[in-house]
Formats: C-alpha cells, sequence, structure tokens
C-alpha cells in the first residue's frame, strides 16, 4: 500500500494513489502546491525532514465544489438574544493520480 503525507497550504493530508480529496483552498482554480513529509511504499518508509526529496505527488484540480451548509447558533442568557447564521465553506476537489 503506497500513500504519502502532503501538506497543502498548511494543512496535512493523507493521499492515496487514485483517490479525490477535498482540500480547503477556498476554491481557488490554480496548481496546487503541496511538500511531501513522508512516503510510504510496500517495502520503504520515508521520512522527511523537513520534505522527502526524490519522491513527487502528482495532483490535479478538479475545480471548486460546496460543502454541506454548517449552521451557528448564538445565544446570551436573560437578554432574549438568539440568533443562528449558516453558510456553505468552499472547498477544491483534487485527484491524486501518480505517487513516485
Amino acid at each position: 500500500m503506497k500513500y504519502a503525507v502532503v501538506e497543502i497550504k498548511g494543512t496535512q493530508y493523507k493521499v492515496e494513489e487514485g483517490k479525490e480529496y477535498l482540500v480547503a483552498l477556498h476554491g481557488e482554480k490554480e496548481k496546487v502546491d503541496n511538500r511531501i513529509l513522508l512516503y510510504r511504499s510496500d517495502k520503504k518508509l520515508e521520512v522527511g525532514m523537513p520534505e522527502v526529496k526524490g519522491v513527487s505527488v502528482k495532483l490535479t484540480n478538479l475545480g471548486p465544489i460546496s460543502g454541506e451548509k454548517l449552521y451557528i447558533a448564538k445565544y446570551r442568557a436573560k437578554s432574549r438574544y438568539r440568533k443562528r447564521v449558516g453558510f456553505r465553506p468552499k472547498y477544491t476537489k483534487i485527484l491524486v493520480e501518480k505517487l513516485a
């Protein structure tokens, strides 16, 4: 089983070849920059200090997507204050094409 731990915009993701992931890039359509922090193949484990040299992860940007609606409720006791706000977070869907 091959996988890698990749840092994208300050957040770490465990990625496998051929799978799709939702990344918090706020709907950007640009190229995805990444750093490989750990690489695991069938025979060996490489840990970067801070990055693994000689390993590349090819990511394809599939475009922006909206997440599920989230609700935030505010409440103050004894003052008849109630507020409810909802929003849909923006994500970017990426496909991991190749780990090499």
